[in-house]
């Protein structure tokens, strides 16, 4: 029996490959078109058994979502990770696993102290978006939450775990909102319908972020978003991909192939025409990491 073949996808934008080329054209190509490996940090898989915990939570009934549960779903939660990733597991040992899978617990035990999961039945829970703006701008990606009131007003929830060092906050910060906007902007067009309020939970700091976009301020994030993508474009064409050096350098896992510190690219594989469809949701997980 031919094998079929595997379902294909058109290269697209997501939240962290915009902010990406924003920051660092080479940095994007690095990324998205050469996708150079970068071994996850211990805060990104802590950051993704979280979420995994959190996307278990909320598949069980209201009255079940009690701290003892999300506490029992912190291993569970862990297998999915390393079963999707099973190269994670040969990066901890036992100490640093448990280590880990603690702090994994003590965020979800914060987490009570800013919402209530028992109160409310989200829409859904990593719902990917995927949808084309007027110009052909795909824009794709991965939501936490999506809560739908009674009255039909839509609320979009990140969830982030990490914490920024001090010189880096401010942009951590923007690139936050900056995902926010983008699936408001994604779900204006999918949906019709504007989200009425924007939501980062920081389970770290223990604190909550709303915000309200107004639909002017919406189009206007839309327009920038197709600039961003026609100027990807742009630079995919001729493989011209500069560097922009900042003190965010310091946190680049590419110094060896970056001219700034004397590396050299590796040779310009050209603008990818499509992804296998696993190869597209990878780029998005590994793309938008729980910061």
């Amino acid at each position: 029996m031919s094998e079929q073949p595997r379902p294909v996808s058109r290269p697209a934008l997501s939240p962290s490959r915009a902010a990406d080329f924003k920051q660092c054209p080479l940095l994007y190509r690095f990324r998205a078109i050469d996708r150079l490996p970068e071994p996850p940090s211990t805060a990104q898989i802590r950051g993704s058994v979280v979420h995994a915990a959190l996307e278990q939570l909320y598949g069980l009934p209201a009255a079940e979502r009690v701290p003892q549960t999300a506490d029992a779903l912190v291993d569970p939660a862990w297998e999915q990770v390393i079963a999707q990733t099973p190269d994670l597991a040969r990066q901890l040992d036992t100490e640093q696993q448990n280590q880990l899978l603690g702090e994994a617990r003590k965020l979800l035990s914060g987490y009570y102290r800013l919402e209530d999961p028992t109160r409310f039945d989200p829409q859904s829970c990593e719902q990917r978006i995927e949808v084309e703006l007027a110009d052909g701008t795909l824009l794709r990606g991965i939501i936490d939450r999506i809560d739908v009131a009674p009255t039909g007003e839509l609320r979009v929830v990140d969830y982030k775990t990490g914490k920024a060092p001090p010189e880096a906050r401010a942009l951590a910060e923007f690139k936050a909102m900056f995902q926010m906007k983008f699936y408001a902007v994604a779900l204006l067009r999918s949906r019709g319908v504007l989200p009425t309020r924007l939501r980062l939970i920081y389970l770290s700091d223990g604190q909550l972020l709303d915000y309200s976009p107004d639909e002017a301020e919406l189009l206007r994030f839309e327009k920038t978003l197709m600039a961003i993508w026609d100027a990807i474009q742009s630079a995919g064409a001729t493989g011209d991909f500069r560097p922009r050096p900042s003190r965010l350098c310091d946190w680049c896992a590419h110094h060896e192939h970056c001219p700034v510190f004397g590396g050299t690219p590796p040779p310009y594989p050209g603008w990818p025409r499509q992804l296998d469809e696993g190869d597209a949701d990878a780029v998005l997980q590994s793309a938008d990491p729980a910061a």
